[in-house]
Protein backbone atom coordinates (compact mmCIF):
# COMPACT_ATOMS: atom_id res chain seq x y z
CA UNK A 1 0.00 0.00 0.00
CA UNK A 2 3.04 2.71 -0.98
CA UNK A 3 0.47 4.17 -3.49
CA UNK A 4 -2.01 6.87 -1.88
CA UNK A 5 -4.90 5.18 -0.36
CA UNK A 6 -8.67 6.84 -1.36
CA UNK A 7 -10.99 4.46 0.45
CA UNK A 8 -12.88 4.54 3.90
CA UNK A 9 -12.33 2.52 7.01
CA UNK A 10 -14.89 1.95 9.52
CA UNK A 11 -13.12 2.17 12.64
CA UNK A 12 -14.58 1.24 16.45
CA UNK A 13 -13.68 4.17 18.41
CA UNK A 14 -12.40 3.42 22.30
CA UNK A 15 -13.84 5.57 25.10
CA UNK A 16 -10.87 7.96 26.14
CA UNK A 17 -9.82 8.95 23.05
CA UNK A 18 -11.03 11.60 20.42
CA UNK A 19 -12.00 11.69 17.13
CA UNK A 20 -9.06 13.71 16.14
CA UNK A 21 -6.84 11.01 17.62
CA UNK A 22 -8.14 8.20 16.01
CA UNK A 23 -7.42 10.40 12.32
CA UNK A 24 -3.80 11.35 13.80
CA UNK A 25 -3.35 7.54 14.27
CA UNK A 26 -4.15 6.27 10.86
CA UNK A 27 -2.78 9.57 9.57
CA UNK A 28 0.54 8.84 10.56
CA UNK A 29 0.36 4.28 9.79
CA UNK A 30 -1.00 4.83 6.34
CA UNK A 31 1.76 7.86 6.04
CA UNK A 32 -0.56 10.17 3.54
CA UNK A 33 -2.36 13.82 4.73
CA UNK A 34 -5.44 13.42 2.93
CA UNK A 35 -7.66 11.81 6.15
CA UNK A 36 -10.92 12.97 7.97
CA UNK A 37 -13.35 11.61 9.59
CA UNK A 38 -17.35 11.21 8.87
CA UNK A 39 -18.96 12.98 12.67
CA UNK A 40 -17.40 13.60 15.82
CA UNK A 41 -17.96 11.47 18.57
CA UNK A 42 -16.96 12.46 22.12
CA UNK A 43 -13.94 11.38 23.89
CA UNK A 44 -16.26 9.05 26.43
CA UNK A 45 -18.25 7.62 23.76
CA UNK A 46 -16.88 4.76 21.89
CA UNK A 47 -18.60 3.23 18.56
CA UNK A 48 -18.80 3.58 14.94
CA UNK A 49 -16.55 6.43 12.94
CA UNK A 50 -15.88 6.11 9.64
CA UNK A 51 -12.41 7.36 8.89
CA UNK A 52 -12.09 8.81 5.13
CA UNK A 53 -8.85 8.20 3.35
CA UNK A 54 -7.45 10.22 0.01
CA UNK A 55 -10.39 10.98 -2.34
CA UNK A 56 -12.76 9.61 -0.11
CA UNK A 57 -12.63 12.67 2.22
CA UNK A 58 -14.12 14.63 -0.30
CA UNK A 59 -17.21 12.63 0.35
CA UNK A 60 -17.39 13.19 3.93
CA UNK A 61 -20.81 14.91 3.78
CA UNK A 62 -22.75 12.03 2.63
CA UNK A 63 -22.04 10.24 5.80
CA UNK A 64 -22.40 13.93 8.07
CA UNK A 65 -26.07 14.08 6.54
CA UNK A 66 -27.20 10.28 6.68
CA UNK A 67 -28.83 8.74 9.75
CA UNK A 68 -27.06 7.59 13.01
CA UNK A 69 -27.98 4.97 15.73
CA UNK A 70 -26.90 4.81 19.40
CA UNK A 71 -27.31 2.95 22.48
CA UNK A 72 -27.19 5.54 25.50
CA UNK A 73 -27.27 5.27 29.33
CA UNK A 74 -29.26 7.93 31.16
CA UNK A 75 -28.92 8.43 35.35
CA UNK A 76 -31.88 9.77 36.27
CA UNK A 77 -32.06 12.33 39.16
CA UNK A 78 -28.43 14.14 38.65
CA UNK A 79 -28.06 16.77 36.35
CA UNK A 80 -24.26 18.65 34.98
CA UNK A 81 -23.43 21.50 32.99
CA UNK A 82 -22.26 18.82 30.31
CA UNK A 83 -24.89 17.23 30.16
CA UNK A 84 -22.92 13.71 30.71
CA UNK A 85 -20.28 12.46 33.27
CA UNK A 86 -17.74 14.50 32.77
CA UNK A 87 -19.43 17.61 34.11
CA UNK A 88 -19.74 19.40 37.35
CA UNK A 89 -22.99 18.23 39.15
CA UNK A 90 -25.56 21.22 38.83
CA UNK A 91 -28.73 19.33 40.81
CA UNK A 92 -29.45 16.30 42.73
CA UNK A 93 -32.71 14.95 42.98
CA UNK A 94 -35.15 12.03 43.94
CA UNK A 95 -36.22 9.88 40.71
CA UNK A 96 -38.20 7.89 42.43
CA UNK A 97 -41.24 8.76 41.30
CA UNK A 98 -40.44 7.92 37.62
CA UNK A 99 -42.16 4.98 36.53
CA UNK A 100 -41.14 3.62 33.08
CA UNK A 101 -45.34 4.56 31.65
CA UNK A 102 -44.15 7.94 32.66
CA UNK A 103 -40.47 7.69 30.66
CA UNK A 104 -42.50 5.74 28.08
CA UNK A 105 -44.50 8.55 28.02
CA UNK A 106 -41.51 11.51 27.83
CA UNK A 107 -39.96 9.99 24.96
CA UNK A 108 -42.66 9.82 22.51
CA UNK A 109 -42.86 13.65 23.20
CA UNK A 110 -39.40 13.50 22.05
CA UNK A 111 -39.62 11.24 18.86
CA UNK A 112 -40.15 13.08 15.74
CA UNK A 113 -39.12 16.64 14.55
CA UNK A 114 -38.32 18.16 17.92
CA UNK A 115 -36.35 21.56 18.22
CA UNK A 116 -33.36 20.98 20.57
CA UNK A 117 -30.91 23.23 22.51
CA UNK A 118 -27.17 22.13 21.84
CA UNK A 119 -24.94 21.28 25.23
CA UNK A 120 -22.55 24.61 25.46
CA UNK A 121 -19.73 21.58 26.11
CA UNK A 122 -19.84 21.07 22.02
CA UNK A 123 -18.01 22.17 18.67
CA UNK A 124 -20.48 24.65 17.82
CA UNK A 125 -19.50 28.73 17.16
CA UNK A 126 -20.51 31.21 18.63
CA UNK A 127 -19.11 34.34 17.36
CA UNK A 128 -16.06 32.65 16.37
CA UNK A 129 -15.30 30.51 19.13
CA UNK A 130 -16.12 26.87 20.20
CA UNK A 131 -18.44 26.63 22.65
CA UNK A 132 -16.74 24.51 24.93
CA UNK A 133 -13.83 27.12 24.87
CA UNK A 134 -16.21 29.53 26.36
CA UNK A 135 -18.03 27.03 29.06
CA UNK A 136 -14.13 26.12 29.94
CA UNK A 137 -13.99 30.11 30.88
CA UNK A 138 -17.42 29.82 32.80
CA UNK A 139 -18.88 31.88 29.87
CA UNK A 140 -22.11 30.53 29.13
CA UNK A 141 -24.20 32.00 25.84
CA UNK A 142 -27.66 31.51 24.22
CA UNK A 143 -27.70 28.78 22.18
CA UNK A 144 -31.01 29.12 19.57
CA UNK A 145 -32.70 26.12 19.61
CA UNK A 146 -32.30 24.07 16.45
CA UNK A 147 -34.58 21.53 14.49
CA UNK A 148 -33.64 17.79 14.50
CA UNK A 149 -35.06 14.41 13.82
CA UNK A 150 -35.98 11.62 15.82
CA UNK A 151 -36.54 8.63 13.60
CA UNK A 152 -36.69 6.38 16.74
CA UNK A 153 -36.53 6.64 20.29
CA UNK A 154 -36.76 3.54 22.70
CA UNK A 155 -36.53 2.45 25.90
CA UNK A 156 -34.52 -0.90 26.04
CA UNK A 157 -33.91 -1.23 29.68
CA UNK A 158 -34.99 -0.29 32.44
CA UNK A 159 -33.10 -0.25 35.95
CA UNK A 160 -33.96 2.73 38.06
CA UNK A 161 -31.85 5.27 38.40
CA UNK A 162 -30.71 3.98 35.05
CA UNK A 163 -32.05 4.40 31.62
CA UNK A 164 -30.99 2.54 28.52
CA UNK A 165 -32.35 3.59 25.39
CA UNK A 166 -31.70 3.30 21.19
CA UNK A 167 -31.91 6.38 18.99
CA UNK A 168 -32.07 6.38 15.58
CA UNK A 169 -31.51 10.08 14.29
CA UNK A 170 -30.80 12.68 11.66
CA UNK A 171 -27.86 15.19 10.95
CA UNK A 172 -27.11 17.42 14.20
CA UNK A 173 -29.01 15.88 16.72
CA UNK A 174 -26.95 15.40 20.12
CA UNK A 175 -27.70 12.05 22.42
CA UNK A 176 -26.55 14.44 25.66
CA UNK A 177 -28.93 17.14 24.98
CA UNK A 178 -32.09 14.36 24.46
CA UNK A 179 -30.60 12.81 27.78
CA UNK A 180 -30.85 16.64 29.45
CA UNK A 181 -34.38 17.53 28.31
CA UNK A 182 -35.88 13.62 29.48
CA UNK A 183 -34.83 14.70 32.68
CA UNK A 184 -36.19 18.41 32.67
CA UNK A 185 -39.40 16.85 30.98
CA UNK A 186 -39.83 13.84 33.92
CA UNK A 187 -38.92 16.71 36.43
CA UNK A 188 -35.69 15.28 37.83
CA UNK A 189 -33.10 15.87 36.11
CA UNK A 190 -30.90 13.30 34.04
CA UNK A 191 -27.65 13.40 32.19
CA UNK A 192 -25.83 10.73 29.81
CA UNK A 193 -23.10 8.24 31.36
CA UNK A 194 -22.65 6.06 28.25
CA UNK A 195 -23.03 6.45 24.63
CA UNK A 196 -22.04 3.95 21.65
CA UNK A 197 -22.83 4.79 18.37
CA UNK A 198 -23.91 1.62 16.19
CA UNK A 199 -24.68 2.51 12.61
CA UNK A 200 -23.32 5.78 10.76
CA UNK A 201 -24.64 5.84 7.26
CA UNK A 202 -24.07 2.11 5.76
CA UNK A 203 -21.27 1.39 8.54
CA UNK A 204 -22.26 -0.94 11.29
CA UNK A 205 -20.89 -1.75 14.69
CA UNK A 206 -21.14 -5.62 13.71
CA UNK A 207 -18.15 -4.55 10.39
CA UNK A 208 -16.27 -2.46 12.62
CA UNK A 209 -12.50 -2.55 13.61
CA UNK A 210 -10.46 -1.10 16.62
CA UNK A 211 -7.61 1.01 15.72
CA UNK A 212 -5.10 -1.85 16.70
CA UNK A 213 -6.56 -4.20 14.62
CA UNK A 214 -6.64 -2.11 11.78
CA UNK A 215 -2.90 -1.46 11.98
CA UNK A 216 -1.99 -5.06 12.82
CA UNK A 217 -4.08 -5.68 9.70
CA UNK A 218 -2.32 -2.42 7.63
CA UNK A 219 1.38 -3.51 8.69
CA UNK A 220 0.80 -7.43 7.74
CA UNK A 221 -0.23 -6.19 4.04
CA UNK A 222 -3.99 -7.25 4.52
CA UNK A 223 -5.26 -3.39 5.35
CA UNK A 224 -7.28 -4.09 1.64
CA UNK A 225 -9.79 -6.44 3.84
CA UNK A 226 -11.35 -3.45 5.89
CA UNK A 227 -11.18 -1.19 3.61
CA UNK A 228 -14.37 0.22 1.40
CA UNK A 229 -14.22 2.08 -1.90
CA UNK A 230 -15.04 5.46 -1.56
CA UNK A 231 -18.51 5.28 -3.49
CA UNK A 232 -19.45 2.49 -0.89
CA UNK A 233 -20.57 6.13 0.88
CA UNK A 234 -22.89 6.79 -2.41
CA UNK A 235 -24.47 3.45 -3.14
CA UNK A 236 -27.71 4.74 -2.44
CA UNK A 237 -27.24 7.13 -5.66
CA UNK A 238 -27.90 5.82 -8.98
CA UNK A 239 -25.27 5.30 -11.75
CA UNK A 240 -24.57 6.45 -14.82
CA UNK A 241 -22.20 4.76 -17.46
CA UNK A 242 -20.36 7.61 -19.64
CA UNK A 243 -18.88 6.87 -22.90
CA UNK A 244 -14.73 7.99 -23.33
CA UNK A 245 -16.23 11.24 -25.14
CA UNK A 246 -18.48 12.19 -21.81
CA UNK A 247 -15.69 11.00 -19.79
CA UNK A 248 -13.54 13.99 -21.25
CA UNK A 249 -16.26 16.55 -20.83
CA UNK A 250 -16.82 15.08 -17.41
CA UNK A 251 -13.46 15.66 -16.38
CA UNK A 252 -13.30 19.18 -17.89
CA UNK A 253 -16.44 20.41 -15.84
CA UNK A 254 -18.42 20.35 -18.81
CA UNK A 255 -22.21 18.87 -18.68
CA UNK A 256 -23.09 15.85 -20.75
CA UNK A 257 -26.41 14.98 -22.52
CA UNK A 258 -26.80 10.92 -22.17
CA UNK A 259 -30.05 11.45 -23.73
CA UNK A 260 -32.55 9.64 -23.93
CA UNK A 261 -31.55 7.12 -21.50
CA UNK A 262 -32.16 9.34 -18.25
CA UNK A 263 -34.56 11.98 -19.02
CA UNK A 264 -36.54 10.39 -16.11
CA UNK A 265 -34.64 11.45 -13.50
CA UNK A 266 -35.69 14.52 -11.41
CA UNK A 267 -34.54 18.26 -11.39
CA UNK A 268 -31.43 18.39 -9.20
CA UNK A 269 -30.76 14.49 -8.64
CA UNK A 270 -27.91 13.31 -7.79
CA UNK A 271 -25.65 10.49 -9.48
CA UNK A 272 -22.34 8.80 -9.37
CA UNK A 273 -20.80 8.60 -13.14
CA UNK A 274 -18.37 6.26 -13.94
CA UNK A 275 -15.86 5.49 -17.06
CA UNK A 276 -17.23 2.88 -19.04
CA UNK A 277 -14.18 0.35 -17.44
CA UNK A 278 -15.95 1.24 -13.81
CA UNK A 279 -13.67 4.10 -12.41
CA UNK A 280 -15.89 6.57 -10.59
CA UNK A 281 -15.07 9.96 -11.83
CA UNK A 282 -17.77 12.33 -11.05
CA UNK A 283 -20.48 13.24 -9.28
CA UNK A 284 -23.50 14.42 -11.13
CA UNK A 285 -26.84 16.56 -11.33
CA UNK A 286 -29.71 16.68 -13.46
CA UNK A 287 -30.55 20.06 -14.81
CA UNK A 288 -34.30 19.52 -16.36
CA UNK A 289 -35.04 22.49 -18.11
CA UNK A 290 -31.90 21.75 -19.68
CA UNK A 291 -32.20 17.75 -19.99
CA UNK A 292 -28.26 17.85 -18.69
CA UNK A 293 -26.16 16.62 -16.17
CA UNK A 294 -23.71 18.86 -14.65
CA UNK A 295 -20.91 17.68 -12.51
CA UNK A 296 -20.05 19.27 -9.39
CA UNK A 297 -17.52 17.00 -8.20
CA UNK A 298 -15.02 15.53 -9.88
CA UNK A 299 -12.42 12.28 -9.39
CA UNK A 300 -9.31 11.07 -10.35
CA UNK A 301 -9.82 7.85 -9.28
CA UNK A 302 -7.08 4.93 -10.77
CA UNK A 303 -8.96 1.62 -9.85
CA UNK A 304 -12.45 0.01 -11.20
CA UNK A 305 -14.92 0.43 -8.42
CA UNK A 306 -16.90 -3.05 -7.91
CA UNK A 307 -19.89 -0.86 -7.33
CA UNK A 308 -19.97 0.74 -10.76
CA UNK A 309 -22.72 -1.58 -11.93
CA UNK A 310 -25.11 -0.87 -8.67
CA UNK A 311 -27.81 1.17 -9.62
CA UNK A 312 -27.52 1.67 -13.25
CA UNK A 313 -30.37 3.87 -14.87
CA UNK A 314 -31.82 1.62 -17.36
CA UNK A 315 -34.86 2.96 -18.83
CA UNK A 316 -34.38 3.98 -22.82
Amino acid sequence: MNDPIDAVINIDKPVGHTSMDVVRRVKRLVGQKQVGHGGTLDPQSSGVLPVCLGYASRLMEFVLDSSKEYQGTIKMGVSTDTYDAEGKVLSNCDSSFVTEKSLEFVLSELRGKIQQTPPMFSALKHAGQRLYELARQGIEVDRPARQVEIFRLDLTEWKPPFVTIHVECGRGAYIRSLAHDIGQLLGCGAHLVALRRLKTGPFRIEDAVSVDRFEELFRSGLGDSVLYPPDYLLLHLRAIITSSQEEIRLRNGQEIQLEPTTHHAEHLEQCRAYSSDGRLIALVRFDRPLLVWKPFKVFRSRLRSPYAEHEVFTLR
